[in-house]
């Protein structure tokens, strides 16, 4: 019984995280370029996680096709997903469009998965999925600022999109059984190493300040470290599909945080959103999400 809470609240620790380091990540981005803002996140999240692994003595992969695909789920899962999103809000796509965007990624794994997985897809998680992208279009049709799209922007935000997507795939199916550590100190210095081309084409600025401590220690310790941890246990132990059905409620958790942090009232189409999502996510875990 303790197993199974243990389990079933780790899908709300994890959109916590996730959402409310869209905020933690505004907040970085007044006061640093993006690039300069998210090596210094990964390199920090490298060496905490180094550290741990040194100190509890905690292996590493025995062979270099392990440490590769390790290397590679990282670069897409961790790497490509946030240097996507960093440069897409750069160019002035809004926060919730990029929400909107990188929630197509629960349909774009699920069909994956049936090709690549052999997972069992039914109708009701069809459904579901349906279901839950148009309850995420109500949460964050408001918030979109169509005006300040371009094509460049919207071009990473895709590019966000697929890394994930792909790279959940990709840690399904090679990785699910990595250590978060010594697993974690390959991805997070793979992610660091394909940052740097980026950095060397950006006008990198860095104010330092109490807003951008904040965030940077959030956005390592809380999004780089405690989340995505999450998210490969999560990979780990249930379908792939119905893992990424939880990203619909991550635009709803940045919502709420917003609501009590940054004081930014909730509209009534949100709360039509939230509740149509929450209704798609049921019918997608019509069973059981782990197994």
């Amino acid at each position: 019984m303790y197993f199974y809470i243990k389990r079933s609240i780790l899908p709300f620790f994890f959109i916590f995280l996730y959402g409310s380091g869209f905020i933690f990540c505004e907040y970085g981005l007044k006061n640093s370029s993006a690039m300069a803002f998210l090596e210094l996140r990964f390199f920090i999240a490298f060496c905490i996680l180094f550290l741990i692994t040194i100190v509890f003595k905690i292996p590493f992969p025995k062979t270099k096709k392990e440490f590769f695909q390790i290397a590679f789920a990282g670069s897409l899962t961790v790497g490509i997903f946030s240097i996507g999103g960093f440069l897409s809000i750069s160019y002035g796509i809004s926060g919730a469009t990029n929400a909107l965007i990188i929630a197509l990624q629960p349909i774009i794994v699920t069909f994956l998965a049936l090709k690549l997985l052999d997972e069992d897809v039914n109708k009701k998680v069809c459904l579901g999925l349906i279901i839950g992208f148009v309850g995420v279009g109500f949460v964050v049709y408001t918030k979109i600022d169509f005006s300040s799209t371009t094509l460049l922007g919207l071009f990473w935000s895709f590019v966000s999109l697929m890394g994930l997507s792909i790279g959940s795939l990709y840690q399904k199916k090679y990785c699910s059984h990595m250590n978060l550590y010594s697993g974690g100190t390959i991805q997070t210095l793979s992610s660091t190493i394909l940052v740097i081309p980026f950095l060397l084409y950006e006008d990198s600025h860095i104010n330092w300040n109490l807003d951008f401590t904040i965030a940077l220690l959030y956005m390592t310790v809380g999004v780089s470290i405690g989340a995505l941890s999450l998210l490969y246990v999560m990979i780990k132990n249930g379908e792939i599909s119905k893992v990424s059905s939880i990203f619909y409620l991550v635009p709803v958790s940045a919502v709420v945080v917003s609501f009590f942090l940054l004081e930014e009232k909730i509209e009534a189409n949100q709360i039509i959103g939230i509740i149509t999502i929450i209704i798609g996510i049921i019918l997608i875990n019509k069973r059981k999400v782990y197994e």
